[in-house]
C-alpha cells in the first residue's frame, strides 16, 4: 500500500504548530522581499526553545544578495523536494515573504541551505556560482550538518563573511580545480538512515 501523503506541513517540511500554539518548533525561515534587488535573508527561529536557557529567539545567519540567490535557489529547491518526496511529505516553492510569511525550512534542510548560502555569498560570476551549486549537490546531508556545525562554532552570524571557517568553506566549495572532481554520483543515505538522520520527517 502506497504510503499516504502528509498535510501536516508547511513550506519545506516544517510541521505545523499543533494545540493553539502560535510557535513553530526549531526551523529556518528564507525572507525574499517583493523589491527585485533586495537582498534575501536566512534566519534560524528556534521556535519553541527560543528564550530558554541561553538559547536566542532567532539567528540571522545569511544575507545573501538577490543576483546569488538567483544562482543558488534552484539547487536547493530541487534537492529538498527529492527528498520530501520520498519521506511523502509535500514539497516547497521559494516565494515572497517576510516575517510571518516568509518560507519555513525544516530545521535540517535550513542548515543545508546555510552552508550553501556561506559558500556563495562572495561569489564573482554565474561561473563561480555553478561550481558552489555543484559541489553542494555532492555532498551527503551528514556532510553538510557537519559543515553547518564547525562553521557556525565561530563565523555563524551574516556578518561573519569574512572569519574563520566561513572562510574555509567558501574556498572549499569554489575551488574549481576540484570542481570535476566532486560530480561522481554521491551515495544517497538508505531508508533505515533517513529515519535516523531526519526525526522531523518521522510520522
Amino acid at each position: 500500500m502506497t504510503k499516504p501523503l502528509r498535510t501536516d506541513t508547511v513550506g519545506f517540511g516544517v510541521p505545523k504548530a499543533e494545540g493553539g500554539l502560535v510557535l513553530l518548533p526549531h526551523h529556518f525561515r528564507v525572507e525574499i522581499p517583493p523589491a527585485a534587488n533586495a537582498p534575501v535573508s536566512i534566519v534560524e527561529d528556534f521556535g519553541l526553545s527560543g528564550g530558554e536557557g541561553g538559547v536566542p529567539f532567532e539567528e540571522l545567519r545569511a544575507v545573501v544578495p538577490r543576483l546569488i540567490w538567483t544562482g543558488i535557489n534552484a539547487v536547493a529547491k530541487g534537492d529538498f523536494n527529492s527528498r520530501l518526496k520520498e519521506r511523502r511529505i509535500p514539497t516547497g516553492q521559494w516565494r515572497t515573504g517576510e516575517g510571518p510569511e516568509a518560507v519555513k525550512v525544516d530545521r535540517l534542510l535550513g542548515k543545508e541551505l546555510c552552508v550553501l548560502a556561506w559558500a556563495a555569498e562572495l561569489a564573482e560570476s554565474k561561473a563561480a556560482l555553478s561550481i558552489v551549486s555543484r559541489r553542494w549537490a555532492v555532498l551527503r546531508p551528514e556532510e553538510r550538518w557537519w559543515l553547518f556545525a564547525t562553521t557556525c562554532a565561530e563565523a555563524g552570524r551574516a556578518s561573519d563573511t569574512k572569519r574563520g571557517w566561513r572562510v574555509a568553506l567558501r574556498a572549499a566549495l569554489s575551488d574549481p580545480g576540484t570542481a570535476d572532481a566532486a560530480e561522481k554520483p554521491k551515495r544517497r543515505p538508505q531508508r533505515e538512515e533517513l529515519s535516523m538522520l531526519l526525526p522531523l520527517f518521522d510520522d
